[in-house]
């Protein structure tokens, strides 16, 4: 069996889908893999993941946002250019052979919102080099992502503290 070139997915609306896709980022990175990591949706450094891993040699990270919340049917022009621009690299990264493992962080929130399709998400998975590792999350993965996954996720919400008012706190939630 082939060392890599698996498609995990996290999906679901509880915490730490990209928590959990960092995770592996980081234990693939420790084992000395090649890793590149896509943000869709995401802009700034105001995510502690994005700070730490900064602060590493040899993980690659690059945002393809506007660094503000997007209402499902209400993305803009811009928030479309930018995904698709974020997808574009992420096929790079894909088919280049220069990683070994590629996530591609709120992949699933793209498809969801109309951004991108699931069906032009599943040709560069199919089209990739061969041994590279695929980690996909968001929200709502489409069944046809799930169908084709290797490992799927999905995170539920049983409790958290939001329902007791507690906001977002830096270093746990962001």
């Amino acid at each position: 069996m082939k060392e890599l070139g698996l498609v995990h997915i996290y999906t679901g609306n509880g915490k730490g889908k990209t928590t959990a896709a960092f995770g592996l980022a980081l234990r693939a990175w420790g084992r000395g893999k090649r890793v590149c990591i896509v943000q869709f949706m995401k802009r700034g450094e105001s995510y502690g993941e994005v700070q730490a891993i900064d602060r590493l040699d040899g993980i690659e990270i690059r945002q393809f946002g506007r660094g503000r919340f997007i209402v499902k049917g209400k993305a803009s022009e811009e928030d479309v250019l930018s995904a698709r621009e974020g997808f574009e690299f992420a096929k790079g990264m894909l088919f280049s052979g220069e990683y070994d493992v590629v996530v591609m962080d709120e992949i699933c929130i793209t498809i969801d919102f109309d951004i991108l399709s699931a069906r032009e998400v599943i040709a560069a998975l199919r089209g990739r080099k061969e041994g590279v590792e695929v980690v996909m999350t968001g929200r709502n993965a489409p069944p046809e992502l799930i169908e084709m996954a290797d490992y799927v996720t999905e995170m539920v919400p049983v409790k958290h503290p939001f329902e007791k008012g507690i906001n977002a706190r830096k270093g746990v939630e962001y």
